[in-house]
């Protein structure tokens, strides 16, 4: 990404946890000067302190973004701090879970350029997977702007619409989740036909991490790959008949837990 535009206006993140400051590594690493960015943390780490970068400091007047990493229910004391900046040609992009474009509009204006988007917890090690989208007021180049920013956490797919945006935080936003328990649930299965719990735990987080690695590189489907483990009337077959069974099984877990946190997604944007 070329920074050039952003180091001449300087880049306001608000909010540097975890995942502000994977982000902001990833953004040092690239080239943008650390002269470029203002931080607005209350409790900065040591490592922000180190990185030479604007810390708590007086803002540009009209920055080229600013980021909002802020959790969500600090949105309500964080977002006014920024309302001068907004109405003109700041680009801004939150990655605050459940909080809606409308809501940053109704402080901002609807005439800001905003892009709303959703990473995961993967991002803290640069592989994550992102969904945005962006409001009336963005264009192209603000999109495009936003991808190269959140690039440095992983990938990056861009929605239809704000609407699809619950979908995404109950699959891959909150899918992190799903897949830790998995792990665990596996571990105590492992566990309780013999094995020692710490070895199942470390055949378990294995299999979970090798699969999933398998299944991002191969050119087979998820489907296929599954195919190409089950031999017929073998021992996969088995455990894959409780498994994929419709309502018991994965399917409909999977169903019913996506479909209940999209439910609250949508309860906390109201």
């Amino acid at each position: 990404m070329d920074f050039s535009a952003i180091s001449a206006r300087g880049l306001v993140l608000l909010g540097c946890g975890k995942m502000g400051s994977a982000m902001l590594a990833g953004w040092l690493a690239r080239g943008l000067p650390a002269t470029a960015v203002w931080v607005l943390d209350p409790q900065p780490s040591d490592w922000v302190k180190a990185q030479g970068v604007h810390l708590n400091a007086p803002l540009p007047v009209r920055p080229a973004v600013v980021l909002v990493a802020v959790k969500p229910q600090m949105m309500g004391a964080a977002l006014p701090t920024l309302k001068a900046m907004g109405g003109g040609d700041t680009l801004f992009v939150t990655i605050a879970a459940g909080t809606t474009i409308a809501t940053y509009e109704a402080v901002l204006g609807a005439a800001t350029p905003l892009v709303r988007a959703m990473p995961n917890t993967p991002a803290a090690i640069g592989k994550g997977i992102t969904a945005l989208c962006g409001n009336a007021a963005a264009t192209p180049a603000d999109l495009a702007t936003a991808e190269g920013l959140l690039a440095v956490i992983g990938k990056v797919e861009r929605l239809a619409g704000e609407h699809q945006m619950d979908a995404v935080t109950a699959l891959s936003g909150s899918g992190p989740g799903y897949v830790f328990h998995l792990i665990e649930a596996m571990a105590a299965a492992g566990a309780a036909e013999g094995l020692p719990a710490d070895l199942a735990m470390r055949l378990a987080i294995a299999t979970v991490a090798g699969a999933g690695v398998l299944a991002e590189v191969a050119a087979e489907s998820p489907a296929q790959l599954r195919r190409n483990v089950t031999s017929p009337a073998g021992t996969t077959e088995a455990g894959l008949k409780v498994l994929m069974e419709p309502e018991t099984g994965f399917p409909g877990l999977m169903r019913r837990a996506v479909a209940a946190a999209a439910a609250r997604g949508r309860e906390l944007g109201k």
